[in-house]
């Protein structure tokens, strides 16, 4: 199983980008958790914190497809880095000037997110050109997911020794300065300085004038619906069988299903046609949660939580495939950024939508939220399947190899880009 994955990390270059791109996401990842601590050592309300996180998701949400917009028009090196330290200085504004001025405080917060660098499009657009076969790209995206998991699990671990060495300013500064090194590691790698994004077309929709990337996306805000909403449901849940401490187990519990499933899916080559595959996977997915409505015991509701989460990672490899497939000639970054925003406007909507859920009905019947999210997602897709399986109308030559003296094209796996 490792043997795929070593492959990828000896590649010239990708070990770097995925390392400096995993922390470059670290003030994304901890954002939240840091808001909130922050907040409350400052004598704030959590209402107040839970207020100010979201702006930050928000603002990051739109600032993602916008900033990846302007790095497949003038590459990545001029956006991402800039980006990152407007980002990483209006989050230093909001640690030195506290919620006092709010105004400031609520613009500094908004100007954070929204300047957040699409770091994690961009490593997606660069793989094609990193390594050269279909099936090693394949293998990045899975490794990219599990990768994900891994930063949001040990994120907030970090965030929490920050504090207890130091205090929740201090994390807020430090994480920050620690993201704009991850940034510029990997603006300053020659695959990142020398990608190009292919010819676009003008169009004001950009990569959202593909059908079938429409489709994954609204296929995608289900599942990050059902994904928030289980983080709400578990709040109830866990107070009736112990407290914070199970709480926390039953979100390592989905993490570690996550983690497992992507490890296991990166390290085989599947056949057939990925839309098809993106189906089943989303079928097992909606399946794989419906066993928590039957809340039982901590210990095995963490095992079902585990469960719930295998096909998570899968999901959002097969998902990358095929963005990588409808994107737009030249739109490849903005395509991958969408995929983002979309997710974490689902995961915002599940949140909301499970607490009036919760209050009326119980954990139970928010259990059953991301079930019936899961399902939507499979209609969704099957719906579209066929505008999904349509192949791509752009061509799928890669640069040439550097050991052709005659400089021919070699057809191979491509994102539409060069390097």
């Amino acid at each position: 199983m490792a043997a795929g994955y070593l492959e990828i990390l000896r590649a010239r270059h990708a070990a770097r980008l995925l390392t400096g791109t995993l922390v470059g996401r670290l003030p994304n990842a901890t954002a939240a958790i840091a808001i909130v601590l922050f907040v409350r050592a400052q004598g704030g309300t959590y209402s107040l914190a839970g207020v100010l996180a979201a702006v930050y998701g928000v603002a990051n949400a739109v600032g993602q497809p916008v900033l990846g917009r302007l790095v497949d028009l003038h590459g990545q090196p001029r956006v991402q880095l800039p980006s990152a330290v407007l980002s990483a200085l209006a989050m230093a504004v909001f640690a030195f000037t506290g919620t006092d001025p709010l105004p400031l405080a609520y613009v500094a917060v908004a100007a954070a997110g929204l300047f957040t660098p699409p770091l994690e499009g961009g490593l997606r657009a660069l793989w094609p050109s990193v390594l050269r076969r279909e099936d090693q790209v394949h293998t990045a995206y899975a490794m990219d997911a599990v990768a994900q998991e891994v930063m949001f699990t040990v994120g907030p671990l970090l965030v929490t020794l920050c504090v207890s060495l130091w205090s929740a300013q201090a994390a807020l500064v430090v994480l920050n300065v620690i993201g704009v090194l991850g940034a510029l590691s990997v603006v300053l790698s020659p695959p990142s300085r020398t990608w190009r994004s292919g010819p676009r077309a003008a169009h004001w929709l950009g990569a959202l004038r593909s059908s079938g990337l429409l489709a994954l996306l609204g296929a995608f805000l289900f599942v990050g619906m059902a994904l928030g909403s289980i983080t709400v449901a578990s709040v109830p849940y866990a107070d009736e069988h112990g407290g914070d401490a199970v709480y926390g187990w039953l979100m390592a519990g989905i993490g570690l299903g996550a983690l497992v499933g992507g490890t296991v899916y990166g390290a085989r080559q599947w056949a057939g046609e990925p839309a098809r595959r993106l189906q089943v996977l989303v079928g097992f997915l909606a399946v794989c949660y419906l066993p928590l409505t039957l809340m039982p015991g901590a210990v095995a509701m963490t095992l079902l939580m585990v469960l719930a989460g295998v096909f998570l990672a899968p999901v959002i490899a097969c998902a990358f495939v095929l963005v990588d497939r409808h994107a737009p000639a030249g739109t490849v970054t903005e395509a991958f950024s969408w995929i983002v925003t979309t997710f974490t406007v689902g995961a915002s909507v599940g949140t909301g939508l499970a607490g009036p859920v919760v209050e009326g009905g119980g954990a139970l019947w928010g259990f059953a939220v991301p079930g019936v999210a899961g399902g939507v997602s499979l209609v969704v897709l099957l719906a579209t399947g066929r505008v999904l399986a349509a192949p791509a109308r752009r061509a799928v030559v890669a640069a040439s190899s550097e050991n052709d003296p005659n400089r021919a094209a070699e057809p191979r796996f491509s994102s539409g880009d060069r390097a």
